[in-house]
């Protein structure tokens, strides 16, 4: 039983880790009509930027909010710079973004070099508890309290504020809105930066689950996180959430019972979910 606890906690922690990578991704492909394959690299442009960052100062929030912002920054110049005039056009942004993915690997091999880099776990939360005979890590622990922290956050902006409001009709009729005088534009822009900075962010907190920062990370978490999105569904911070949290449980338990297996849960899930619910288990019909 001990056993169990500790995989469904570790599964639960790399889970918010890819709910706070999937989130972004699922809003800007049911809001902009966006395949954006580079967005797994601006994970690992925040987790090399951040880790630098925090362990130069000692801090993993401010590693947190730099990797968060540079993210942002790069995903805005990608945006503004060449995926503005191709909305819609998901052959063009795949093979833009995909253009992106090893553009970015390589300025971060000129940077870092080709040697992985260590994740970064504050002194207040390198120590474990036990859990019957065996011990878990305070850092997850505290990836889980975060989860708990933003999710409700993101649920309420997107459910019960104006600019959520505007962000759901968007997916649903993004030409009625602007025949109501709403200008999506600047949505479309924010959106983006803001799914940018999650994932900027998730790359930081989630170094140590993931075991540090490689210049394969891109490729590793862009594969996740559309896995993620078809699984709980495009446009929806439930359907991130539930996405991330079933395939972060699924595949920390088979790789205690069944680690032959443990890699191709993810796209397990996924192939069942388009036989049976291609929209997603809370995914908009719409998007």
């Amino acid at each position: 039983m001990d056993v169990v606890i500790v995989s469904i906690l570790a599964g639960i922690s790399h889970g918010v880790v890819l709910f706070l990578v999937a989130a972004g991704l699922s809003f800007v492909l049911g809001l902009m009509g966006i395949v954006n394959i580079a967005h797994g690299a601006l994970v690992m442009t925040g987790a090399y930027a951040g880790l630098a960052v925090a362990k130069a100062t000692g801090n993993l929030a401010i590693g947190g909010l730099a990797g968060a912002l540079l993210s942002g920054l790069v995903g805005l110049l990608i945006e503004r710079g060449f995926l503005r005039n191709l909305y819609r056009l998901q052959l063009e942004q795949i093979l833009v973004t995909f253009g992106f993915v090893y553009m970015i690997a390589n300025v971060h091999l000129w940077i870092y070099g080709a040697w992985p880099q260590a994740a970064f776990v504050p002194a207040s939360l390198s120590g474990s508890v036990t859990i019957g005979q065996f011990s878990f890590p305070v850092f997850r622990i505290a990836i889980i309290i975060l989860g708990l922290f933003l999710c409700p956050i993101l649920w309420w902006v997107q459910d019960r504020t104006k600019i959520g409001a505007i962000i759901r009709a968007g997916m649903d009729d993004p030409d009625m809105v602007s025949v109501m005088g709403i200008n999506l534009r600047p949505i479309n822009i924010a959106v983006f930066f803001l799914a940018a900075c999650l994932a900027g962010f998730a790359g930081v907190v989630g170094a140590s689950p993931l075991g540090g920062v490689n210049l394969g990370l891109g490729q590793d978490m862009i594969f996740l996180a559309i896995a993620v999105v078809v699984v709980g569904g495009a446009g929806s911070i439930q359907g991130a959430l539930a996405g991330s949290l079933l395939i972060g449980t699924f595949s920390a338990l088979a790789g205690t019972y069944l680690q032959v297996m443990a890699i191709f849960v993810p796209y397990i899930l996924m192939l069942l979910i388009l036989i049976f619910r291609p929209q997603g288990l809370l995914g908009r019909k719409s998007s």
